[in-house]
């Protein structure tokens, strides 16, 4: 079964979720503050995480940050209405999406579903040689199992929206491609979604494969048309 964590201090919001998710299927467990969520990562972690952004004992987006730094477990925070500024600060921080309370519980469930989808891709083959891997600048992104290794054969951990970005560039390399064109690729459950979306997925995408994301020598930024992958990009 699928595990989802939900990390909330209201009991009845953990309640409907969990009511909504269980009658799907899913396996659900709880954590009312920060304190209780690393119990719940071992032995079996879940598949993504539900992230309130209030909790009583620790900033939601502190613990946003500490758990992408461990881990690339997808995670969807729970924000309230007007919080523009965490949802783009948690995006930084490698939240994968984000659902505004109040929110409808059937909604919520399309977008967990939608992430899970994005993070499971396809089934990997087991022979290597099958898989869909390129090429560029020396790194190595392999479609197949949705997985990125720097020149030097080390592996990155990238989130699901980092990926699906990389994955657009790849895709249509040296083409560039409008902040329209990426929200449609990376953006795909149908839910809110807003232009500084992209320029904070590449920002954090350029911190992992730029040497130097300040001056950025792969991602370019193309004024007022978007971004372009400046690399030749090859099939292994």
């Amino acid at each position: 079964m699928t595990k989802i964590l939900i990390v909330d201090d209201d009991p009845d919001v953990r309640d409907l979720v969990r009511y909504e998710l269980e009658a799907r299927e899913f396996e659900v467990v709880e954590a009312a503050c920060a304190a209780d969520v690393a119990p719940q990562l071992s032995p079996v972690p879940p598949d993504l995480i539900l992230l309130d952004l209030r909790l009583p004992d620790q900033d939601g987006l502190a613990l946003a940050s500490r758990l992408r730094a461990t881990s690339s477990i997808p995670i969807i925070m729970l924000t309230g209405l007007g919080g523009d500024v965490d949802r783009i600060v948690g995006l930084e921080m490698g939240a994968d999406d984000y659902v505004v309370k109040p929110f409808n519980p059937r909604e919520l469930v399309a977008r967990i579903k939608a992430v899970l989808r994005r993070a499971g891709g396809a089934a990997v083959p087991a022979d290597l040689a099958d898989h869909d891997r390129r090429s560029f600048a020396g790194w190595v992104i392999d479609l197949s199992a949705r997985s990125l290794e720097t020149p030097a054969g080390q592996p990155v951990a990238l989130t699901n929206g980092e990926f699906l970005l990389l994955e657009a560039f790849v895709r249509a390399p040296k083409c560039v491609l409008s902040r329209d064109q990426l929200l449609e690729r990376t953006r795909s459950d149908g839910g809110e979604v807003f232009d500084r979306t992209i320029d904070v997925l590449i920002l954090r995408l350029r911190r992992k494969i730029e040497p130097n994301p300040r001056a950025p020598q792969l991602i370019r930024t193309e004024r007022g048309a978007g971004y372009v992958l400046d690399a030749d990009v090859r099939r292994l």
